[in-house]
Protein backbone atom coordinates (compact mmCIF):
# COMPACT_ATOMS: atom_id res chain seq x y z
CA UNK A 1 0.00 0.00 0.00
CA UNK A 2 1.67 3.48 -1.02
CA UNK A 3 0.95 6.27 1.19
CA UNK A 4 -1.82 7.79 -1.66
CA UNK A 5 -3.63 4.42 -0.84
CA UNK A 6 -3.35 4.53 2.68
CA UNK A 7 -4.30 8.46 2.67
CA UNK A 8 -7.58 7.85 0.16
CA UNK A 9 -8.46 4.51 2.83
CA UNK A 10 -8.08 7.10 5.91
CA UNK A 11 -10.20 9.42 4.00
CA UNK A 12 -13.35 7.40 3.08
CA UNK A 13 -13.64 5.28 6.88
CA UNK A 14 -12.58 8.50 8.66
CA UNK A 15 -15.05 10.44 6.37
CA UNK A 16 -12.72 12.66 6.18
CA UNK A 17 -11.30 14.87 2.93
CA UNK A 18 -8.50 13.06 0.89
CA UNK A 19 -6.52 16.85 1.99
CA UNK A 20 -7.17 16.64 5.56
CA UNK A 21 -6.57 12.57 6.14
CA UNK A 22 -3.37 13.44 3.95
CA UNK A 23 -2.38 16.03 6.88
CA UNK A 24 -3.67 13.72 9.54
CA UNK A 25 -1.22 10.42 8.31
CA UNK A 26 1.30 13.01 8.33
CA UNK A 27 1.00 14.69 11.39
CA UNK A 28 1.11 11.11 12.90
CA UNK A 29 4.47 10.44 11.18
CA UNK A 30 5.76 13.14 12.66
CA UNK A 31 4.46 13.20 16.40
CA UNK A 32 6.06 9.13 16.13
CA UNK A 33 9.46 10.85 14.69
CA UNK A 34 9.48 13.41 17.31
CA UNK A 35 8.50 10.83 20.36
CA UNK A 36 11.55 8.73 19.02
CA UNK A 37 13.69 11.93 19.14
CA UNK A 38 12.67 12.45 22.42
CA UNK A 39 11.85 9.58 24.22
CA UNK A 40 12.93 6.54 22.09
CA UNK A 41 10.44 4.93 22.19
CA UNK A 42 6.40 5.85 21.15
CA UNK A 43 3.76 3.27 22.03
CA UNK A 44 0.86 2.17 20.36
CA UNK A 45 -1.50 -0.36 22.12
CA UNK A 46 -2.73 -2.76 20.45
CA UNK A 47 -0.66 -1.87 17.12
CA UNK A 48 3.36 -2.01 18.18
CA UNK A 49 6.26 0.01 19.63
CA UNK A 50 8.61 1.92 17.62
CA UNK A 51 12.21 2.13 19.09
CA UNK A 52 15.33 3.72 18.44
CA UNK A 53 18.30 1.32 18.28
CA UNK A 54 21.72 2.87 19.18
CA UNK A 55 24.27 1.05 16.50
CA UNK A 56 27.96 1.33 17.08
CA UNK A 57 30.69 2.39 14.77
CA UNK A 58 31.79 -1.36 12.62
CA UNK A 59 34.00 -2.26 10.31
CA UNK A 60 32.57 -3.05 6.79
CA UNK A 61 33.69 -4.09 3.62
CA UNK A 62 32.84 -2.36 0.12
CA UNK A 63 31.10 -5.12 -2.05
CA UNK A 64 33.16 -3.80 -5.00
CA UNK A 65 36.43 -3.88 -3.87
CA UNK A 66 36.73 -6.00 -1.13
CA UNK A 67 38.52 -2.80 0.89
CA UNK A 68 37.80 -1.96 4.51
CA UNK A 69 35.18 1.08 5.16
CA UNK A 70 34.37 2.39 8.57
CA UNK A 71 31.07 2.56 9.11
CA UNK A 72 29.96 5.21 11.77
CA UNK A 73 27.92 5.09 14.61
CA UNK A 74 24.00 5.92 14.42
CA UNK A 75 20.93 5.52 15.51
CA UNK A 76 18.31 3.66 13.30
CA UNK A 77 14.22 2.81 13.94
CA UNK A 78 12.80 -0.50 14.37
CA UNK A 79 9.39 -1.74 15.19
CA UNK A 80 7.85 -4.69 17.14
CA UNK A 81 4.46 -5.78 16.34
CA UNK A 82 1.59 -5.49 19.16
CA UNK A 83 -0.73 -8.64 19.65
CA UNK A 84 -3.71 -7.12 17.97
CA UNK A 85 -1.60 -6.20 14.79
CA UNK A 86 -0.11 -9.76 14.59
CA UNK A 87 -3.53 -11.73 15.15
CA UNK A 88 -5.04 -9.32 12.42
CA UNK A 89 -2.77 -11.04 9.93
CA UNK A 90 -3.15 -14.47 10.73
Amino acid sequence: MTKAELVEFIAENADLTKADAARALDAVVEGITEGLKKTGKVTLVGFGTFTAKEREAHTGRNPQTGEPVEIAARTVPGFKAGNKLKEALN
